[in-house]
């Protein structure tokens, strides 16, 4: 069935935390094990970000032509992955880019 992963929570009602300056309209929660073992096997670093002392980072993985991986890590070292559009990121980047609390690492 087409929509059987938008009923385990893949697209519907998923979003990033709060404290990211952004949203994505196609986003895809990731278990910690897919998200960790794709970005450390597969995942090519687009960019990272970091609020101020370190307190929160947002790492960006190209993980094919049209895909990226988002792994947000809280205060604490906890990470959450979602799977996004490529596109759809490209027309977000410019509100974390310009959000004051979030720095770009690399």
């Amino acid at each position: 069935m087409a929509t059987h992963g938008f009923q385990n929570g893949g697209g519907a009602g998923v979003s990033l935390p709060d404290a990211v300056p952004f949203d994505l309209p196609h986003l895809t929660r990731l278990s910690w094990e897919l998200g960790s073992h794709v970005v450390d096997d597969d995942g090519h670093l687009h960019s990272e970000w970091e609020q101020p002392g370190g307190s929160r980072s947002l790492s960006i993985f190209r993980v094919t032509d049209n895909t990226v991986i988002i792994r947000i890590r809280t205060p604490v070292g906890r990470e959450r992955f979602y799977g996004a559009a490529q596109l759809d990121l490209e027309q977000a980047l410019p509100e974390l880019e310009a959000a004051p609390r979030w720095h770009r690492r690399k």
